[in-house]
């Protein structure tokens, strides 16, 4: 069986999360500040009773900043230890990948830490990212010691 991917654009660029990792995608909503976070950490969202850090995937990926709009989404997505929503331009598709698209980043990209694949399409390279390393176990700590800020 192949694996699954959501695609999703930032700017050019298109990358991806396993379908396995993604809750459900929804508009933008307001987004409440929340002091002391880490810097790619935006600020915090109520998604049907749970609040979810929100964060800046173009900060993560080092990307050139742009004002967040009414059409872009958040990926709720979940990582082993907490639930969270990404800011992307926009969704635009659910993948199957068989085992020959998928193939590991190193030796074609660097700079790696985040990535678990690079899915090889007609129409050009997707970035699989895995969630779980997503922050540095230093900005899951500022993260929990923000969240449970009064």
């Amino acid at each position: 069986m192949a694996d699954q991917f959501v695609v999703f654009v930032l700017g050019e660029q298109r990358y991806a999360l396993r379908l396995s990792a993604v809750d459900r995608v929804v508009r933008m909503v307001q987004i409440a500040m929340l002091l002391k976070a880490p810097d790619v950490v935006l600020g915090v969202v109520n998604v049907q009773g749970c609040v979810l850090p929100v964060i800046s995937l173009r900060r993560r990926f080092r990307l050139p900043e742009r004002e967040i709009g009414m059409d872009d989404q958040l990926v709720i997505a979940h990582t082993a230890r907490r639930a969270v929503a990404l800011v992307v331009d926009a969704v635009t598709d659910v993948i199957d990948c068989s085992g020959r698209e998928l193939v590991a980043p190193q030796g074609i990209i660097s700079a790696a830490e985040n990535l678990s694949g690079i899915i090889k399409g007609e129409d050009g390279l997707i970035l699989v990212h895995d969630l779980d390393v997503f922050l540095s176990q230093e900005e899951e700590n500022f993260l929990d010691q923000a969240l449970e800020a009064p």
